[in-house]
């Protein structure tokens, strides 16, 4: 027998919410997840009118949502936005190049300004041909380092004043899990922050911050949304896996454990007495850095020397060799070329 919507209670139900178990119509089921992201930026006071936000683009699943749902709240409410998508191309054959096309897509579906900026133009590299020479288990360090850096590139050539990140609630809970994990008390305190790097780099938002994965995939399946959503084939091996997993175990005995995680990463406060980076730029690059040296100009240098492993691991004492363009010891170079990771 057919379930009545728990909401208007005059249509049929078309899905029952993982976030809070209604039975919702495909209508009300779109009004409660837009509303929830509206109060979300509301609450926070994500943007103000007159602002160019550029949305971080990559065709998934993820950022196709964040672009189509906030050109629908931008005219809803009046924010008065100017947006635009960003996109990388890291340069992996068979994923990136396909879902470049899907972006290209939503370009033009959604009537939005596009930039795209390469891995090769930025830094000289791929990700086929880093991969080529460190392997599969750190490459999607690279790629992470090189994509964020990327991304505030073409925000800057675009002359952008904020970027809206598509991560969502069940990224955030994995991210504070992983930081836990690791016992990274610096990022542990600012990754659930819904707005970082506002102390000189250009600010970055999650407007999707507390909207479940399940969600954001049954309103793009209901809304027929144009996404591409195969997974990056470099990143089977990736850390953040096994935080996924042990999330979804989690969130199948508790589905509010998500939140959960989430809210005990904002209450969370460190000692005083507990040392934590200071933020400064780069002496090569002026990126924002805590080190004399960026992590990206490190593991870059470390490509471009055949020295994959620099960028891996505490290596902060070498700096000021890099800096100086001093050749390395003969046992330095034994301890960072070696590719077995």
């Amino acid at each position: 027998m057919p379930v009545v919507c728990s909401s208007c209670e005059k249509k049929n139900a078309v899905l029952k919410r993982p976030k809070t178990g209604l039975s919702l119509c495909k209508d009300c089921f779109f009004w409660a997840f837009e509303e929830e992201v509206h109060q979300t930026i509301s609450s926070a006071r994500l943007f103000t009118a007159g602002e160019t936000v550029g949305i971080g683009a990559s065709g998934g699943k993820d950022s196709t949502v964040l672009a189509h749902v906030m050109k629908v709240l931008n005219e809803r409410y009046s924010y008065g936005l100017d947006l635009m998508l960003l996109s990388v191309d890291e340069g992996i054959t068979g994923y990136r190049d396909d879902s470049l096309e899907t972006v290209k897509r939503n370009q033009q579906q959604y009537d939005l300004p596009l930039k795209i900026v390469s891995y090769q133009e930025l830094y000289g590299w791929t990700m086929d041909a880093i991969v080529k020479q460190v392997g599969l288990k750190n490459n999607c360090t690279f790629c992470g380092v090189f994509r964020r850096q990327a991304l505030d590139r073409a925000a800057m050539m675009l002359k952008v004043d904020k970027i809206c990140t598509g991560h969502n609630a069940d990224d955030v809970a994995e991210t504070v899990l992983m930081n836990f994990l690791r016992g990274d008390i610096a990022r542990l305190r600012r990754c659930t922050a819904i707005t970082t790097g506002s102390e000189g780099a250009i600010p970055r938002c999650k407007p999707l911050k507390y909207a479940y994965e399940k969600e954001i995939v049954l309103y793009a399946y209901f809304k027929k949304l144009d996404y591409f959503s195969t997974e990056c084939v470099y990143s089977p091996n990736a850390y953040r896996g096994h935080a996924r997993a042990f999330l979804k175990d989690l969130e199948s005995i508790r589905p509010s454990a998500i939140v959960d995680i989430i809210h005990s990463g904002e209450n969370l406060s460190v000692k005083e007495d507990v040392k934590m980076p200071v933020q400064g730029t780069c002496m090569r690059c002026g990126y924002i850095s805590s080190q004399k040296l960026c992590k990206a100009c490190v593991l870059l240098e470390g490509l471009n020397r055949g020295l994959p492993k620099l960028g891996i691991g505490k290596h902060h004492k070498l700096h000021h060799k890099l800096l100086a363009q001093e050749p390395l010891t003969e046992k330095e170079e034994k301890k960072l070329k070696a590719v077995d990771f």
